[in-house]
């Protein structure tokens, strides 16, 4: 590494002003504050805060917090191939693995090489520095889209996700919606024949022609058009069904929960408050099914409320796009109201929306947008009880 920093110090004069490449310090000033931590020094005047903390650093708890799930997204992409061929006697866990991360891996490339190029370009142009934002949403953006994506619809949903999505409201710190969940929205309404329906989430297979007697359809799209899944509970809990790449284990979620919490990352409110409002929804549902119209609505309709819990995206949306901190709500009070709507709209769109049952990304893309109204709500009740308790003091006064 001191060679590395050794050769970063030599080509510092090249970027800095008066240098032949002065225009592109943005560039060099990420690569190094990336590799080395910088050698800035508290100003003599001013408020600051002095924490070991910084974003860099914040990112990159995260992308920790989501390799259990990438890891376990890499095998069960092998496994539901192989299952869907018929020869998972004949295959062993390196084959899987490896089949995955075939796949894989590429998506990650694409996500970044595309996410990156953009940000460094934005930041050239700019002159500002380049955002740390896309260290996780260049991870998320693979994890949260099928495996058989062709990568040059993943590259125009990630340039979507970036210049819409994000720069055009400032960059990092300044999106109203969450990046990753910008590109898959983008993904479904371009692309919607890759990115629901039967068949669409075993990789290596031709579209619709899985082996004979097997469906290729996540549990959710089981229940929304038959009333039943062929899979089992502790199959939905472990990951060992279709889906998109990082969301099908909530095992593998619940590990990258605790590393959020554990280092003060993740909001526990927002996840806690989105788990009841997820319960509570699915506890009214489960009290009208007797009034279903049709027996595969009742079916869904019955689903006991904890079981939406495991099923889909919801445990990967409330981990890791619910609290996102630029996004969600900002106010204590307000992450409760955020969290618990965010649960509460993704199981009604889920079982009442038979063109999508899943429900996460539209709930939590909802409450982004009134995440400012809810913070602002919060803040002036507060304000208006302070000055109720004002005006009761200057009275006994």
């Amino acid at each position: 590494m001191k060679a590395i920093q050794n050769l970063m110090d030599s080509l510092r004069p090249q970027f800095e002003p008066g240098g032949k490449y002065h225009k592109f310090w943005p560039a060099y000033d990420a690569f190094y504050t990336f590799l080395f931590v910088p050698g800035h020094t508290t100003p003599a005047r001013g408020a600051h805060i002095r924490d070991g903390i910084d974003l860099k650093r914040t990112m990159f708890t995260v992308i920790i917090a989501l390799i259990p799930a990438l890891l376990f997204g890499m095998y069960n992409a092998g496994y539901q191939h192989f299952k869907a061929a018929d020869m998972l006697q004949t295959v062993t866990f390196w084959d899987m693995f490896l089949y995955g991360v075939g796949k894989i891996i590429p998506m990650l490339i694409v996500s970044y090489g595309v996410g990156l190029g953009i940000e460094f370009g934005m930041a050239v142009a700019r002159g500002h520095q380049v955002n740390e934002g896309y260290l996780v949403t260049g991870m998320l953006i693979p994890l949260i889209m099928p495996i058989d994506l062709p990568l040059w619809m993943l590259a125009i949903s990630v340039v979507f996700a970036v210049v819409i999505g994000k720069e055009v409201f400032g960059g990092t710190g300044m999106n109203i919606l969450n990046p990753a969940l910008t590109a898959r929205v983008f993904a479904f309404f371009a692309y919607p024949s890759y990115m629901s329906g039967d068949k669409v989430w075993i990789g290596g297979m031709l579209r619709g022609e899985a082996v004979d007697g097997y469906s290729g359809a996540t549990a959710l799209g089981d229940l929304a058009t038959t009333g039943t899944t062929q899979f089992s509970v502790m199959d939905m809990f472990i990951g060992f069904i279709p889906g998109s790449v990082g969301e099908t284990s909530t095992l593998a979620i619940l590990i990258g929960a605790a590393i959020l919490l554990i280092t003060g990352v993740g909001s526990w409110k927002i996840m806690l408050s989105g788990v009841i409002g997820a319960l509570f929804m699915g506890i009214l549902l489960n009290g009208i099914s007797g009034y279903a119209t049709t027996p595969e609505m009742q079916g869904f309709l019955s689903v006991p409320a904890w079981q939406h819990l495991i099923m889909g995206g919801f445990a990967f949306g409330i981990v890791f796009m619910a609290t996102d901190p630029v996004s969600a709500a900002q106010t204590e009070k307000g992450k409760w109201i955020y969290g618990f709507l965010v649960g509460f709209f993704a199981i009604l769109i889920r079982v009442l929306n038979p063109a999508y049952p899943e429900g996460i990304m539209l709930a939590i893309l909802l409450m982004n947008v009134f995440a400012p109204l809810i913070d602002h709500y919060v803040v002036e009740a507060n304000i208006r009880k302070r000055m109720k308790r004002m005006k009761l003091q200057t009275v006994k006064a």
